[in-house]
């Protein structure tokens, strides 16, 4: 009854947080990736150079956000996301229209920076302000954005582009997220703040303290810990951009690969929904060390699979992984560095982040074409995530012996 009268009491802003993550699927890679074929294909690209263009696109939005970020802290979220998702829409539809290979950069950079970059981080950012005791679930329900992105829109776009063609596509996006907007305004009439302003300014980090971003940033747990963070975007990125190239060297058809996501997301909303209980009742510093197991795992059967139902058992683990990582990553930052400066702290995460990002595909794509099998890449990304859960157990060991931390 509790979980209950905490989704009718709040039902305005965890529907807007989850909107935000819905809309930033048009700029992820997971959506991006279905249209890698197309891409390659209309402008003539190797493996290389595609990675290669996503990679500048994805790098620049980076240095975007780095620099735009600290916005969510001055602006509310009705005005600010706003104005980012009319940007969103216009991308779109230049998308739609784009016909020479030197435009694809730009593009891929306004997806990214809007969908990724910006979308992303103003509703971690907003979430993560509107809401102190219950943060790791608010986190949750609102990163169920994502998984319903995963599951509903790589399917339904790839069936659409079968009807009216790709460029059609990216038009029917920009309609989409036009509507978004009309949605979110209304939700967001009156922005949460309960219980007052000075109470939320009060959630603070480490040591009872609300840390600056320059404060952050000398501490060495941020760099200790940022190398384990970086392990999903760039990995996952590039699992979901190779998506193509995987289904063809393992004989599968694209479209049977991608009837799995919903397994995926199925896992993903589940382990959203434990992993925010589990931070509200642990913290998210119990948690953390966890959370990139069951990547390790899931990359390791997606490798080794013969057939896309052993496979489909592999993306149930990355599934547990993503939800996990949304609800327990979502809320670390507030719960160690306080909610002040949380948009200022977070652009700069969300900045390596982006930057990670644009590694994977990179990196991948160039291994490829220089003959290393894409199942061995999948089994040495496993060996960094176990590596990683090592160093996250460590720091938040010692992080527990040195510093405050309330929960």
């Amino acid at each position: 009854m509790a979980r209950l009268q905490f989704l009718r009491d709040n039902a305005p802003w965890l529907t807007a947080g989850a909107l935000l993550t819905f809309g930033s699927s048009f700029g992820q890679t997971y959506f991006i990736s279905i249209y890698s074929g197309v891409f390659r294909e209309e402008f003539d690209l190797s493996h290389t150079a595609w990675g290669s263009v996503y990679a500048i696109g994805t790098l620049a939005s980076a240095v975007a956000v780095l620099m735009l970020g600290g916005l969510a802290d001055r602006y509310r979220t009705r005005l600010f996301a706003t104005i980012i998702m009319l940007m969103f829409a216009g991308v779109c539809l230049v998308t739609s229209r784009i016909n020479a290979a030197w435009a694809l950069p730009f593009v891929i950079f306004g997806l990214r920076f809007c969908g990724q970059g910006m979308m992303s981080h103003i509703a971690m950012v907003s979430v993560g302000r509107w809401f102190a005791a219950a943060r790791g679930r608010a986190v949750s329900i609102a990163a169920l954005g994502f998984s319903a992105g995963e599951a509903l829109l790589p399917l339904g776009f790839v069936a659409l582009m079968g009807v009216v063609g790709w460029r059609a596509s990216w038009m029917v996006a920009a309609a989409v997220l036009m509507v978004m907007i009309v949605v979110l305004r209304m939700l967001l009439r009156n922005e949460r703040h309960p219980k007052g302003e000075a109470e939320i300014f009060g959630s603070v980090g480490m040591d009872g303290r609300q840390w600056s971003r320059g404060d952050a940033l000398r501490h060495w747990l941020f760099w200790v810990t940022l190398p384990g963070f970086l392990a999903q975007p760039v990995f996952g990125t590039a699992f979901f951009f190779q998506q193509v190239h995987l289904t063809e060297i393992k004989g599968w058809p694209l479209a049977g690969f991608v009837s799995l996501f919903p397994i995926y997301t199925a896992s993903s909303v589940a382990s959203l929904l434990v992993g925010g209980w589990l931070v509200d009742r642990f913290g998210a510093g119990r948690v953390l060390p966890f959370y990139l197991l069951p990547l390790a795992a899931g990359f390791c059967v997606v490798a080794a699979a013969p057939s896309l139902t052993v496979a489909a058992f592999g993306l149930l683990l990355i599934g547990l992984m993503q939800g996990t990582s949304a609800a327990t990553v979502g809320a670390y930052w507030p719960e160690y560095y306080g909610t002040r400066h949380l948009g200022a702290i977070r652009a700069v995460v969300s900045a390596f982040l982006v930057f990670a990002s644009a590694l994977g595909p990179a990196i991948t794509g160039y291994l490829i074409d220089f003959g290393v099998d894409y199942r061995k890449q999948l089994v040495g990304m496993a060996a960094y995530c176990v590596v990683m859960s090592f160093v996250l157990g460590l720091a938040m060991a010692a992080t527990r012996r040195t510093a405050t931390v309330t929960v």
